[in-house]
């Protein structure tokens, strides 16, 4: 390709557009070059302003994994100067995937949750637990406290609040932790892969919402700190190229994504990211071993998992009653983490193929060979193959 698209002046005015104008004013969008040449220039002049002005860092996310930017676009400046160099789109808030209709708070919960009894978690135990098998739960952090995580975590990062452990002040990321990995034998309750390590990754406020942007610096994250698996129980309706390029980014360097339907109850399409082929999408079932009403589902959904009525941990050191997809994702996160410890060289691609292979065929649906519910021991099975 020939030389830049994009004059200095041109790369000045959207970075002064980011930083003059206020948050009513200009929606957020991402800003991707088509030219390597132009992103490392409006690199160079980010960092001569981010030097000068403390607020610049504020109002300009750098997303290196995909060679962009988060910033706040005027519409006026979108019309004027629609240059062929770069690639603009919105920055869309997404939300985390639960249903807030079986929303109750449990006083204790003890022993071995039916959604891990269910899928068979507790026979493969023998020979796996998942030890030292790294997941990274893009989600609304943690709460480092709850006496049945404290085994079960790594440090993680808040990108809300850098240099802040990534505490939760939602529940969500607390009650995915907990089906993946929580670990009290004596006192509390025990989750899929109670050895492997979560690593929080808070991207998500205590509404339980984030920007694309952010999702896509949390993808950075546990791609830059070999993380094996990335649980992503959450969606939205649009597709962002930028979303797809991170995904794309950590499937081609061995990350293994995971990621919720949606609780729709639609039969034809599901979320993004989940839609991806790049990911293994997750639908929810119930105690008959029926999908649940509220799941996703069709030719989009790889897998099947527990996801109705489904008790984890929770904030304060509590437990809860949740439902929704998300749910079911993190018990194919931490089935994925049992297989992965016993089988360390299998790439996402093989595990999908494993994941698809060693599935039951569920109650009460027309074509059982085409999808079905996770099983923990018949993908142990399946991997050895």
């Amino acid at each position: 390709m020939g030389g830049s698209n994009l004059d200095k002046s041109a790369i000045l005015r959207l970075l002064y557009s980011a930083l003059t104008h206020t948050a009513s004013a200009a929606k957020r969008r991402i800003v991707r070059f088509r030219q390597k040449s132009d992103y490392e220039r409006f690199l160079h002049e980010w960092s001569m302003i981010d030097k000068s002005l403390t607020e610049a860092s504020d109002a300009i996310r750098h997303l290196p994994f995909i060679q962009g930017f988060s910033l706040r676009v005027p519409g006026e400046l979108l019309r004027t100067h629609a240059h062929d160099g770069i690639w603009i789109e919105n920055d869309p808030l997404i939300s985390v995937h639960h249903s807030t209709s079986t929303y109750k708070p449990v006083t204790r919960e003890k022993g071995i949750p039916w959604g891990v009894q269910e899928i068979k978690a507790p026979i493969a135990w023998s020979m796996t637990t998942g030890h030292r098998i790294k997941i990274g739960v893009i989600d609304t952090g943690v709460d480092f406290s709850h006496p049945d995580l404290k085994q079960s975590l790594g440090r993680g990062i808040n990108l809300l609040n850098r240099g802040t452990l990534p505490h939760d002040d939602n529940g969500h990321g607390t009650h995915i932790a907990g089906t993946i990995a929580a670990a009290n034998q004596v006192h509390g309750m025990i989750g899929v892969a109670p050895r492997s390590t979560v690593y929080p990754v808070k991207a998500f406020d205590h509404n339980g919402s984030a920007f694309v942007s952010d999702i896509v610096l949390g993808i950075d994250w546990c791609v830059r700190n070999h993380m094996d698996i990335v649980n992503m129980s959450f969606g939205m309706k649009t597709r962002s190229k930028s979303l797809l390029t991170a995904v794309t980014n950590a499937y081609n360097a061995g990350v293994i994504i995971v990621a919720s339907s949606g609780n729709d109850g639609k039969r034809k399409s599901i979320d993004y990211p989940a839609r991806y082929p790049q990911t293994i999408a997750v639908g929810a079932t119930n105690r008959l071993r029926r999908i649940a009403p509220f799941s996703n589902r069709g030719m989009y959904i790889d897998v099947y998992a527990p996801g109705d009525k489904i008790i984890s941990a929770w904030l304060r050191g509590k437990y809860n009653e949740m439902s929704g997809t998300s749910m079911a994702t993190s018990h194919v996160s931490g089935a994925i983490a049992l297989l992965l410890a016993m089988r360390p060289g299998l790439s996402p691609s093989d595990i999908k193929a494993v994941v698809k292979r060693s599935m039951l065929p569920l109650r009460g649906t027309k074509a059982p060979r085409t999808t079905g519910e996770l099983d923990v021991m018949r993908m142990l099975q399946a991997g050895e193959r």
